[in-house]
């Protein structure tokens, strides 16, 4: 148990907004006001008529009112509120967490020069490509994770990624996994469709999609609306150049449907044979895979995978242990 604190969550995304830190900050904040917790809730997305720069200003003078309140902050990238949020609390002395999330740098790369680098070759090969912003945003980045009381991980994957180029210390950082959930009764399906869904970014590598034969289900739909589709999928799809650890394959266990996932993610360690894995790069690979994955004997032993993975881990089990590193 936790003695009863006040907590400001800083979130670039919150309901009806679409995406994971959408979900996580709500989801978080539900949990620990049952808990008995007073939160606060400081969204960015308010400030993004802004340009960037100054609407990280404002964002800042509107978190001091609200962190001067609180025992801690939870906040959920590492720039757009990462920054502003260990700014605020180094000036009014206050404990911050930062939950990574994806990698903004990496993700702003790619989108602006097409080229498909892969996250765990980009710090390498890419740092000496960046333009002006990207290189501002990547020591702002730095200095940001530096600061921070922890720095939460999704998956130890993409934390050997970043531990040198971000100069970390190890022991300054820690792994919370994503949410899984209880298993749901699945429907069944009428076609061999496979499902992708997902922003339309170049990161996401659908082109490489429209170099094969086969029939895809392409969108980005409502929380409720995609359970209901991956409820009825045959199976899921996510060819992206690299994936930390994708919410949708989750939902897709938990609805015990196969999927195909860039072997470029954070998942495998957890996942294992559960998946079927991919060379986002090689048109061939992924033509094998769902090849492989449309015939029913295959189709029902993956399927069968899928049903006997049984980790679960809970919203409430990931507030405790936010509470707990900070503890």
């Amino acid at each position: 148990m936790f003695l009863t604190m006040k907590i400001l969550i800083a979130t670039p995304l919150y309901p009806p907004d679409i995406g994971g830190p959408a979900q996580y900050a709500k989801n978080l904040e539900t949990v620990w006001r049952q808990q008995g917790h007073e939160v606060i809730v400081a969204y960015f997305g308010k400030f993004l008529r802004w340009p960037t720069g100054l609407r990280h200003l404002i964002y800042f003078f509107s978190l001091l009112p609200k962190a001067a309140r609180a025992d801690f902050i939870l906040a959920l990238d590492t720039f757009s509120v990462g920054f502003p949020v260990v700014a605020t609390a180094k000036l009014l002395g206050k404990k911050v967490i930062i939950r990574t999330g994806g990698d903004f740098l990496w993700e702003w790369y790619v989108e602006r020069t097409g080229n498909p680098v892969l996250l765990r070759n980009f710090y390498l090969t890419s740092l000496a490509k960046l333009n002006l912003k990207e290189k501002i945003i990547f020591y702002l980045s730095r200095w940001t994770v530096k600061h921070c009381h922890k720095l939460i991980f999704s998956t130890n994957w993409q934390r050997q990624i970043w531990l040198e180029p971000y100069h970390l210390d190890l022991s300054k950082t820690a792994i919370i996994e994503n949410y899984y959930g209880p298993k749901l009764p699945a429907g069944v399906p009428r076609e061999q469709v496979f499902l992708v869904a997902g922003r339309n970014l170049k990161l996401k590598n659908l082109d490489i999609l429209k170099q094969t034969d086969f029939s895809f289900e392409i969108g980005q739909w409502l929380p409720k609306v995609l359970a209901e589709k991956i409820k009825n999928c045959y199976a899921l799809i996510v060819p992206s150049l690299s994936e930390i650890s994708p919410n949708l394959i989750l939902q897709a266990v938990q609805y015990n449907k196969p999927f195909i996932l860039s072997a470029e993610n954070g998942l495998r360690d957890r996942l294992g044979e559960v998946g079927l894995y991919i060379d986002p790069l090689n048109v061939e690979d992924i033509e094998n895979k769902i090849m492989w994955l449309t015939d029913q004997n295959n189709y029902q032993r993956q399927s069968q995978k899928v049903a006997n993975f049984s980790f679960a881990h809970s919203w409430s089990e990931i507030a405790d242990e936010f509470l707990a590193v900070i503890k």
